[in-house]
């Protein structure tokens, strides 16, 4: 049964982090916020993908750039699920803009750019359901129960 609140995201380790070995911090600090990671998978992103998943930019003169980069090497894709995820994870990466981020985010610590900024993350709930699907098939993706669940949630009344 689903908790108040439980949501879904996607987050796209982007090709500047896999070449800089940032994946395992990455996960890691997702990990450690308490997030549950139910699917996980290393890829190449086509066209049509990126066009899809960019749609509101594709018509602007930079989408080119942004395309070669997501297909410069491989992506780590992640769905991640928990109480109120968006808007913890949105904390945890820092805004697009990563010379606008606070040192402790990912970006903050890890970018300068916008374009090379690590990671993608959900912007919200809807997003989240709506990328996961584009990205993992319902097979790709698991339920389950983390032991340490009752200790990061407590009592949680929101």
């Amino acid at each position: 049964m689903a908790k108040p609140n439980e949501e879904k995201s996607l987050i796209i380790i982007k090709p500047d982090a896999v070449q800089r070995n940032l994946v395992g911090e990455i996960i890691s600090r997702l990990e450690r916020k308490g997030l549950k990671i139910i699917g996980m998978k290393m890829m190449s992103v086509g066209d049509a993908v990126l066009e899809e998943h960019y749609a509101h930019i594709k018509d602007k003169p930079f989408f080119p750039g942004i395309r070669d980069f997501m297909k410069s090497c491989p992506v780590i894709t992640l769905a991640v699920e928990g109480i109120n995820a968006v808007s913890a994870i949105r904390l945890i990466v820092g805004p697009t803009k990563a010379w606008e981020a606070n040192a402790g985010t990912i970006r903050g610590d890890f970018s300068l750019s916008t374009q090379s900024n690590i990671v993608h993350a959900s912007d919200s709930v809807e997003s989240g359901e709506i990328e996961i699907k584009r990205f993992f098939k319902d097979e790709e993706l698991f339920v389950y129960k983390k032991i340490d669940t009752d200790f990061v949630y407590a009592e949680h009344k929101e």
